[in-house]
């Protein structure tokens, strides 16, 4: 899968760095190892940030800012990663889907990126594009019903959006019967090291508890 970074997302941040993670999965309804890990992490956090400190976490404070300059008010339509730990800051469980939601949710808490999880043939061709959502365009976020994207950052396949920091699509979501994965993670800070540590660590998470081999990942920008 290629990924095109826009001119449009260039002019609100010209510092974007993404990873694309590309592998070969099994789903589980569960895992009781990774839920181990993952309550692990809440721990930590519930120690360390509160729900006005964990705004200052560069990559949460990044997209935040990309959402402003797009017109777009982060305290109404939260990127995901902020809205996981404010769930879990608020003494709140995180959601239980599947053994790939849930890895995909804790390793963007882990490093505050927005990441998205897709099933990759869902996809519609063979390149996704970041760019701006319109006005009117139409878009389905899972669980959420038809929400507006005009101003949020979204990848487009060759049929319309599949994925905002937000929300991603209910066409292109992971399931149960997903074998082809791929994961986009958001660097609005510029952070490329960072972000190269976040897929590593997905890839590490996949091999400990997807029987996969990790696959491999590039950066984009």
């Amino acid at each position: 899968m290629k990924v095109i970074v826009s001119n449009e997302i260039e002019q609100v941040c010209p510092v974007f760095i993404g990873a694309c993670v590309d592998a070969q999965v099994v789903n589980t309804p569960y895992c009781e190892e990774l839920w181990q890990e993952i309550n692990r992490r809440c721990e930590q956090f519930r120690k360390e940030l509160t729900t006005e400190s964990l705004k200052e976490i560069t990559s949460i404070a990044a997209t935040r800012q990309v959402y402003k300059a797009c017109g777009k008010d982060p305290s109404r339509y939260r990127p995901a990663s902020e809205a996981l730990i404010r769930r879990v800051l608020q003494g709140k469980e995180l959601y239980q889907r599947d053994t790939l939601v849930d890895l995909v949710n804790l390793a963007s808490i882990v490093f505050g990126y927005s990441i998205g999880g897709f099933d990759a043939d869902k996809f519609v061709g063979d390149t996704l594009t970041l760019g701006i959502g319109r006005e009117g365009e139409p878009y389905e976020g899972i669980g959420r019903g038809m929400i507006n994207i005009a101003g949020l950052p979204v990848y487009r396949d060759a049929e319309g959006g599949v994925g905002t920091p937000t929300s991603d699509h209910e066409r292109t979501k992971m399931q149960l019967t997903t074998t082809h994965l791929v994961v986009l993670i958001n660097g609005y800070d510029g952070n490329e090291q960072r972000v190269r540590d976040n897929a590593e660590f997905i890839q590490t998470l996949l091999r400990k508890y997807c029987q996969s081999d990790g696959g491999t990942y590039y950066v984009y920008q």
